[in-house]
């Protein structure tokens, strides 16, 4: 179980400087992308949000890179995902980049949809349309224009028809990548990019419509209602209710952002592992056989290819979690904790820095010096904390195993799918969200 902890200090010390190198990269594209963004949306609305997609991607592609860096110190991973030393070393460039890119792919989704949930989405949104806004001022004063909405998408035809076209165009891709050129798997991925952000972020706009409503609904002014009356009469017991609500909103936090990064790194990881490695818990693999026997097969074809486009997409998250479900709660326990210690040594870092400078004027010294401690700050723990992510799923995965050989006939994937890895740029891509072009 502690070698969760001493397997992090391994690969942290080991792959250093690659790491900071890739986060680095990330963090600059993003930043200038979301500049770049806000230039073009000073002129056009769709235009910037067409580019912000990439600011996004920007991040994530350093993320993937980071945690491929950390894989050959990962032993389980090189033992039941790489083959063998040989196999590893003639391994070409193209294998090597139809991996990459098919974990660019699968991990689109889920990570743009972390992103949204934890907040980030909202922190690039208002860098954009602040730039946006301070371009558009800059370049029309004095001419009586105006600039309002700069951020907003709506459900109009306009925006569902470049969801539809996106999301088209990646199938259309992805099912003729055999005929096409190499380079076009870029736009493949671009696309994925633009129908997930535009769709994530039309949700997260109705999500948020939809707590406002209930938030003015007269429920909740009774429910306001009530907690002041109870401040008056029976102060202890607000004082639980406030205990209460500040304990689930931060353990849950303290728990879910930890996994999440878990099962990131599992979708990353898992076009490396065979399916069949990873055994579906018993009760999931009854269902299923009664699921079989009870449907008839030509409708459980139908029902297979129309959902195949998502199913296939959400795959690589359930197979992760599986992973994940395996390692016991014990060093799950132990992973959690360490994660939040890393995650506090940031802020820990960041005060003693500031203590250590002391004062200075607010204009001239700390509204610059400050960022560059932050990313100073980021340089130092980002390592660090991928590298704990990474050696927390390959614990994981040294317990699927396990699982997987007390188990061997349990599986979540179909055997042709178990048989077929990810070998080249058309099984990547298909893997990460798309079907295979059809041979017949």
């Amino acid at each position: 179980m502690l070698s969760i902890i001493t397997r992090t200090a391994r690969l942290a010390g080991a792959h250093w400087p690659a790491l900071v190198a890739w986060f680095l990269a990330g963090w600059l594209a993003r930043y200038l992308l979301i500049e770049l963004a806000a230039v073009v949306g000073a002129s056009t609305l769709l235009g910037g949000l067409l580019i912000m997609p990439l600011a996004i991607l920007a991040r994530l592609i350093s993320f993937v890179a980071m945690f491929l860096v950390l894989r050959p110190g990962m032993p389980h991973l090189q033992r039941f995902g790489d083959g063998t030393p040989e196999t590893r070393r003639s391994r070409t460039r193209r294998h090597r980049r139809a991996e990459f890119q098919s974990a660019v792919l699968a991990s689109i989704l889920p990570f743009f949809a972390f992103y949204a949930a934890w907040g980030f989405l909202r922190d690039d949104m208002q860098q954009y349309s602040r730039g946006a806004i301070d371009n558009f001022t800059a370049n029309n004063f004095g001419t009586g224009a105006s600039f309002a909405d700069v951020d907003q998408l709506g459900f109009d035809a306009l925006t569902i028809s470049i969801i539809v076209l996106a999301f088209g165009g990646r199938w259309a891709l992805a099912r003729y990548a055999s005929r096409l050129p190499r380079w076009v798997a870029l736009i493949g991925v671009y696309l994925e990019a633009i129908w997930v952000f535009m769709s994530i972020y039309l949700i997260s706009g109705v999500l948020g419509a939809i707590a406002g409503w209930f938030d003015s609904r007269q429920a909740m002014v009774w429910l306001d209602d009530m907690r002041g009356w109870l401040a008056e009469f029976a102060a202890p017991l607000v004082w639980v209710w406030d205990a209460a609500a500040w304990a689930v909103g931060e353990v849950g936090g303290l728990i879910i952002l930890p996994l999440a990064w878990l099962t990131i790194a599992g979708v990353i990881y898992g076009h490396a592992i065979p399916a069949r490695t990873v055994a579906a818990p018993a009760r999931l693999t009854a269902a299923q056989q009664r699921y079989e026997r009870s449907v008839p097969a030509w409708l459980r074809r139908r029902l297979g290819d129309l959902g195949m486009q998502f199913i296939r997409r959400f795959r690589p998250v359930w197979r992760a979690i599986l992973t994940i479900w395996h390692a016991g709660a014990i060093p799950m326990g132990i992973y959690i904790l360490a994660y939040t210690i890393v995650v506090a040594l940031q802020g820990w870092v960041t005060w003693g820095i500031i203590a250590a400078v002391g004062p200075h004027d607010l204009q001239t010294f700390w509204m610059i010096v400050d960022a560059l401690i932050a990313l100073a700050v980021m340089l130092l723990i980002e390592p660090v904390r991928i590298a704990l992510v990474s050696a927390a799923y390959d614990h994981s995965l040294g317990a699927t195993m396990n699982a997987a050989v007390s188990a061997p006939e349990a599986t979540d994937e179909d055997p042709a799918d178990a048989a077929t890895p990810p070998a080249t740029p058309v099984e990547g891509t298909a893997a990460a969200g798309q079907q295979p072009q059809s041979r017949g």
